[in-house]
């Protein structure tokens, strides 16, 4: 009876093993379930990270003129076409050809469109829009569809004067980029650059994708190496206006200046994040080394300390780290410097001469200028753990100065692939290299802002 009973309860306990097993794998499958449910209205369409992204093809027809009035025409029309350059200019759309589409958007219900209609000539995405004017007052009322999932994705409206439809749609653009890849800042943002005028180098600005370029700096000089200060309110550049190298920090908004004048050169400003302080480099005390400045130009201390040059500091996101360009191996490199330990180490190993890093949005690579014999200049990319080794331009003149976008999808830099240099704009992966603007002279060295233009 005890062997029975012993095989009983064994029996009994092998049960209850076996039922907790079965109840536990339901309850995972239950919770897995959910899970798949509530993140299936999350959407996941653009994945900057993959370098063999496919465009997503996306209509975009000319927004509805609510009146149907001249005013509000031209608007609907203005800001439908504009909005498709905007996302155009990113890389990661194919703008469908207006001519192809079956439906009239412009007479139909903006918030109801006929999906049939659309995924017919191919559209994954939808964006319509109603415009509405009264008086010197622009109403626009936007919406992004997904047209396979037969959903809205997002709808916003806008209210502001007419002259600010630009604004809006960098806005609605923002929005869009938000949902689709996690990602915001590009459309808000700026690129300072230098042009020749006449005999000399200015500073000017521009948004994103090059429109309204505006002279900052009109000093009749020699004007270098501009970048914008975190909150987008200043520019620090170096200029001869005084006969040497000084570095000067500029309010955009009101000219105001404070001049770092300094025995000596001081070149290569680079802002630390979030904070009113730079980097720079100077050589009062000697040959060139990297110094910490107050926003208005006063030394704090000293960063770097080796024999050799020592120049072009470029701030980690978390301002922890630092990447900059030395000798003091021999020849130009990229090394990166723990600013808590002062401690620095080599980065770059693969050529002879590499300049001009910048740190990447995210902080996982730093881009940069290399020079090889018979190959000239051309913009490089590694990882910051020194893996990762990829050049993104080859045999097309001398290109240089490389510089990311705030959402870390793009590369601003300049070349003088078609003979004079120019500002070109790539993807991160070196894809879609396009010029940026057509203006009289010469461009060069663009540093793209942080997104901050309002």
């Amino acid at each position: 009876m005890i062997l029975t009973s012993g095989n009983a309860g064994c029996k009994m306990k092998w049960f209850f093993l076996t039922a907790r097993r079965v109840w536990k794998m339901i309850l995972i499958g239950l919770l897995l379930w959910t899970e798949m449910a509530l993140s299936a209205g999350k959407y996941d369409y653009i994945d900057i990270n993959n370098p063999l992204l496919k465009k997503v093809p996306i209509a975009i027809p000319y927004f509805k003129p609510v009146t149907g009035n001249i005013a509000e025409s031209e608007a609907a029309q203005t800001g439908s076409v504009m909005l498709s350059d905007m996302l155009a200019f990113t890389g990661y759309f194919k703008i469908l050809d207006r001519g192809a589409f079956l439906a009239d958007a412009q007479k139909a219900d903006a918030a109801m469109p006929l999906f049939k209609a659309w995924t017919t000539v191919g559209a994954e995405l939808l964006v319509t829009g109603a415009v509405s004017i009264n008086n010197s007052q622009i109403e626009m009322d936007l919406r992004l569809f997904d047209t396979y999932n037969e959903r809205q994705l997002i709808g916003r409206k806008y209210t502001g004067n007419v002259k600010d439809i630009r604004m809006m749609i960098r806005r609605f653009c923002n929005e869009i980029m938000g949902l689709l890849t996690g990602i915001t800042g590009l459309f808000d943002s700026q690129i300072v650059f230098i042009s020749t005028i006449s005999a000399g180098k200015e500073v000017f600005v521009c948004d994103f994708d090059g429109y309204g370029p505006t002279q900052i700096t009109h000093n009749n000089n020699i004007n270098l190496s501009p970048a914008m200060s975190s909150d987008g309110k200043w520019v620090a550049y170096t200029s001869y206006a005084k006969g040497k190298p000084d570095l000067f920090i500029q309010n955009i908004s009101d000219n105001r200046i404070s001049v770092a004048d300094k025995k000596g050169m001081a070149i290569s400003p680079a802002w630390v994040p979030g904070r009113f302080e730079l980097a720079a480099s100077m050589s009062f005390s000697g040959d060139p080394e990297i110094y910490l400045l107050t926003g208005t130009g006063k030394v704090i201390n000293r960063l770097t300390d080796s024999p050799g040059i020592d120049v072009s500091p470029s701030w980690s996101p978390d301002g922890n780290k630092m990447a900059f360009v030395s000798r003091r191996g021999g020849t130009p490199q990229i090394y990166v410097q723990n600013m808590n330990s002062g401690h620095a180490e080599r980065l770059t190993f693969h050529g002879n001469n590499n300049t001009q890093p910048e740190w990447s949005p995210k902080g996982d690579k730093i881009i940069y200028t290399a020079l090889e014999k018979g190959s000239g200049f051309n913009v490089c990319l590694i990882g910051a753990d020194g893996k990762g080794y990829v050049q993104l331009t080859y045999a097309q003149g001398d290109n240089e100065s490389p510089s990311w976008s705030p959402d870390g999808s793009m590369i601003a830099f300049s070349s003088t692939r078609d003979g004079a240099s120019r500002i070109y704009v790539m993807t991160a992966y070196g894809a879609d290299q396009r010029r940026l603007m057509s203006m009289p002279g010469q461009q060069s060295e663009p540093k793209w802002s942080p997104g901050v233009k309002n």
